[in-house]
């Protein structure tokens, strides 16, 4: 594609579009992410491409791949988008951070429901005005959503060295069997006894580190069930139906028919908060940013 002379800047939209195709199955798709009909899309990834000068995805790709030109540009495209929330954030925020938006990632049980609920309580009693978009994904798809910039800040599994950190809490992981099981009396339960059991596992966050444990200790569990919701792990180990391996902050303090207890040997991962660059944070992020860190220097202290 030749470059036409005198052509105009690419729009904000045809640039969210360029966005949104990178992380896309289809064209179409992407474009229906901005709520934007196919011959919207269609028209607006022309229009993109003639402004640019040359094409930016491959049409003869059985899916969507973006040309070496498209690869070159979509990082510059996902800085002037962020640049572009930066400003807006910055400027809702001028007086005294009464307005703006906050994006934050959490990757499951752990985080949201134990680690994110005192962030966000004492967040808001500080900062009402300012309004918190939570999206729960895997870590891996937190820490592509970080690195596109659809989030200022996410909770992942340390260590991260490709973002900056703020350190947690340690997440170790527990044994969860039926109440009534002849390992229920058991504390800690070795890895090699908990394999002897149809195993339940999580197909969310600790997945890997669970597969970890057992590739260290050399023994081949008998995985029969892969759920992604906490709540079906439980009912499924309370119904008899396996025994399972759970990261303790996500686990409630009970829950009927199972029973926690610690495995030998130990194994455990360390949560944390992640960004970019903290100092390159909107005000709203950098607000909770320091938050956390004042209050985790304040719990090493008592």
């Amino acid at each position: 594609m030749k470059m036409k002379p005198n052509a105009a800047f690419p729009t904000l939209r045809q640039l969210e579009l360029f966005r949104a195709l990178a992380g896309s199955d289809g064209i179409a798709n992407a474009g229906a992410k901005l709520g934007m009909t196919p011959s919207a899309t269609s028209h607006a990834l022309r229009a993109l491409e003639d402004a640019l000068g040359t094409d930016v995805i491959d049409r003869n790709a059985p899916g969507i791949e973006l040309t070496y030109a498209g690869q070159q540009i979509l990082p510059h495209v996902r800085d002037v988008l962020a640049a572009l929330q930066l400003i807006q954030t910055t400027a809702n925020a001028s007086a005294g951070l009464r307005a703006g938006l906050l994006r934050i990632g959490s990757f499951g049980a752990s985080s949201s429901l134990t680690l994110l609920p005192p962030m966000l309580t004492a967040f808001r009693a500080r900062y009402p005005g300012i309004d918190v978009l939570v999206t729960e994904k895997t870590d891996p798809e937190i820490e592509q959503e970080l690195i596109e910039r659809r989030i200022e800040i996410g909770f992942v599994t340390l260590p991260k060295p490709q973002f900056d950190t703020l350190p947690l809490d340690v997440d170790e992981m527990v044994a969860v069997v039926p109440a009534g099981h002849e390992l229920a009396d058991t504390d800690p339960i070795s890895l090699r006894e908990l394999a002897r059991y149809p195993l339940i596992l999580t197909h969310a966050g600790s997945q890997e580190l669970i597969g970890h444990m057992f590739a260290q200790a050399r023994i081949q569990p008998t995985v029969t069930h892969e759920l992604q919701q906490l709540i079906s792990i439980l009912e499924f180990v309370a119904q008899g139906h396996g025994v399972s391996i759970v990261a303790s902050l996500a686990l409630p303090d009970q829950h009927d028919g199972v029973v926690y207890r610690r495995i030998r040997p130990r194994a455990s991962r360390q949560v944390g908060l992640a960004c970019l660059n903290e100092r390159r944070l909107s005000p709203a992020a950098a607000a909770l940013w320091e938050l956390v860190r004042n209050r985790a220097a304040r719990g090493r202290e008592s």
